[in-house]
């Protein structure tokens, strides 16, 4: 049976580097295994009231239908002041709602970070996995994955390079299909 994984590009700018770096990712599932960008685009910030009250708006209802449908997930984050993406944490809060419903649950993840400047979105990755564990996911934890200087790893068309980051990203792909084998549920 195909494995899905889902992958979340945690920007929503047209030329984002993490929206690249998913589209580079896309083209590295092995045999046996789809890939598959889940959009943040569109999503309402999250309202409790929504569920409360039975009005969850559809990019809701898309969303944790997206997130349901897949067993195992790359989070592709860049860093907002330390932290991050609004739009990424949002959505994580939309996946674990309703309560009880959580649509994150036992699903082995990874966290790539990526940032134009040296420290290659820390912050944002430790934050990240903060979430992650009280989300009940297991995160991969080698290799850790901080991709500095992303405004360098493309090409003129937008096609990640041919270089040693492209090795170490093939590479880390791989030990996430390893870490999903040994985590996912039967």
């Amino acid at each position: 049976m195909e494995k899905v994984i889902g992958i979340l590009a945690g920007s929503l700018r047209k030329e984002s580097f993490s929206k690249k770096i998913a589209e580079a990712i896309i083209k590295m599932a092995p045999e046996g295994f789809t890939f598959r960008i889940i959009s943040l685009d569109g999503l309402e910030v999250y309202n409790q009231d929504f569920d409360d009250h039975h009005q969850v708006p559809e990019s809701y209802k898309t969303f944790r239908e997206a997130m349901q449908n897949v067993q195992g997930v790359i989070f592709i984050t860049p860093e907002y002041n330390r932290s991050i993406p609004g739009v990424l944490k949002n959505a994580i809060d939309i996946g674990s709602r309703p309560a009880g419903s959580s649509v994150w649950d036992q699903k082995p993840a990874a966290v790539f970070s990526n940032s134009p400047g040296n420290i290659a979105a820390f912050g944002a990755n430790h934050h990240l996995r903060q979430s992650l564990v009280f989300l009940n996911m297991p995160v991969m934890q080698q290799p850790e994955v901080y991709l500095a200087k992303a405004n360098e790893l493309f090409d003129d068309s937008g096609a990640l390079k041919e270089d040693e980051t492209k090795k170490f990203i093939e590479e880390a792909v791989e030990a996430y299909v390893a870490w999903f084998e040994r985590n996912a549920e039967a």
